[in-house]
């Protein structure tokens, strides 16, 4: 059933189908994480039903220049395509049917800043019960880590951002495919449950960028 759910931001709204991918308070931690700068093109890749960047542009409505989301799965586009016309964005907003193993060179070097909630869950980890559509977005069935960094690598502009939500427990293969793309981490933020170790990481960094990291404080969610 697809329903409208309500950002609580600008009176955003999105429309999400229970029969898809819906998206968690993963989507909600990424976007309040990524630092937006003025006039910033922003990238949402893997972008599913246009979550992450609906949210990052709730969030900074006067900072942001534009948004191209990025979806594989059809029916995922089709509803982020609902809700960009919904909220009479299509001014501020592209979406984009593609597949991020085959990114368009006009793509490349285009937008200073990529955010991504990747599936982040290795196949041989464990089978998935949902429907085909959802295990896609969570498991690399169709896109894995050094493909999808090889793609935002390419879609920065130098001195560009990304940032990511990936999981903890493979934090040392996210950081060292990052630097083998020439994208330097600079922010790593910690996300557990309460009184549990960090199941999560949110990651920035910049295309061509120093090295040097701060770690930020564990939060809660």
């Amino acid at each position: 059933m697809i329903r409208l759910e309500d950002l609580n931001l600008l009176n955003l709204k999105i429309f999400q189908d229970d029969e898809l991918y819906c998206f968690t308070s993963d989507a909600v931690l990424l976007s309040r994480f990524a630092t937006v700068k003025k006039g910033d093109v922003v990238a949402d890749f893997c972008s599913g039903s246009g979550i992450v960047g609906l949210h990052l542009y709730g969030l900074n409505p006067d900072l942001i220049n534009s948004v191209t989301l990025f979806e594989l799965q059809k029916p995922m586009y089709d509803l982020s395509v609902k809700s960009i016309e919904y909220n009479c964005l299509q001014d501020k907003f592209t979406a984009v049917n593609t597949d991020l193993n085959e990114l368009d060179k006009k793509y490349y070097g285009k937008f200073s800043l990529v955010v991504c909630n990747p599936p982040y869950t290795k196949p041989k980890d464990g089978a998935f019960a949902e429907n085909p559509s959802i295990a896609v977005c969570k498991t690399e069935i169709k896109l894995d880590l050094k493909n999808l960094v090889n793609s935002i690598s390419h879609a920065l502009k130098y001195g560009g951002r990304t940032c990511l939500v990936y999981r903890a427990d493979r934090i040392a293969e996210l950081i060292y495919t990052l630097k083998e793309h020439g994208l330097e981490p600079k922010i790593i933020q910690p996300v557990s449950a309460k009184d549990k170790d960090p199941y999560l990481v949110l990651v920035q960094a910049v295309k061509g960028g120093n090295p040097g990291v701060k770690l930020l404080k564990t939060i809660i969610n």
